[in-house]
């Protein structure tokens, strides 16, 4: 009987735990790679908007640090919202957009989806975990530096895709990138970075839309 009590206690415990980390459509919210600064996500019902808060020293290399609110999904989607940072300080390759990644592991494989604070836009990856990300073989640019607000990234069975926009106009594609490895099953959502330890940033995502389509 007691044991029992402890089990039922442990799994209540740990569905309480995840109620509390979901915010909006998404099941969790974390820092991944133990950024100095705690990050944080809430989401305002009445004006439908998510506020996340993060630190991180970069998501470069081979390990990143960064706030992410995501959902585990499988198959194919599409993923699009307006980003926008809070103030027009801070550090210029501070960055914010949407990410898919295999795991919560700080050197997990991944591709961005990246808008940077002074404007930079790029499709970025990891193609295996632990390795270094490369500059230039690991990104595909836009070729201006626009301060793009909508961004969007779709998958389609191993190639992803990354478009931008401002509101009311039509989206642009930055690039895509076939990514053979990366599973049927991943994680998807909303990151910030500040690019600088020291500092939190602070970024508003609103007209978020997932649409999504399972694999057989």
């Amino acid at each position: 009987m007691k044991i029992t009590f402890i089990l039922l206690l442990l799994i209540t415990g740990n569905g309480l735990f995840a109620q509390q980390n979901s915010v909006g459509v998404f099941a969790n919210h974390q820092d991944i790679g133990h950024p100095k600064n705690a990050g944080s996500a809430t989401y305002d019902k009445t004006q439908k908007k998510y506020t996340i808060k993060g630190a991180g020293y970069n998501i470069w290399f081979n390990r990143d640090e960064f706030q992410y609110v995501y959902n585990k999904v499988k198959g194919d989607f599409t993923v699009t919202a307006h980003f926008e940072f809070v103030g027009d300080k801070g550090n210029g390759h501070r960055k914010i957009g949407w990410m898919m990644r295999e795991t919560a592991d700080e050197d997990a494989v991944h591709s961005s989806a990246v808008v940077h604070g002074d404007g930079l836009t790029v499709l970025q990856w990891r193609s295996k975990k632990g390795e270094n990300m490369k500059d230039p073989e690991g990104e595909i640019f836009f070729p201006e530096k626009a301060k793009f607000e909508i961004i969007q990234l779709q998958r389609e069975g191993k190639k992803i895709t990354m478009k931008v926009g401002h509101p009311g106009k039509p989206l642009q594609t930055v690039g895509s990138h076939e990514m053979p490895d990366v599973p049927d099953e991943v994680l998807i959502g909303l990151f910030i970075c500040s690019h600088d330890p020291e500092i939190t940033e602070e970024a508003v995502v609103k007209d978020l839309r997932i649409d999504k389509k399972n694999s057989k």
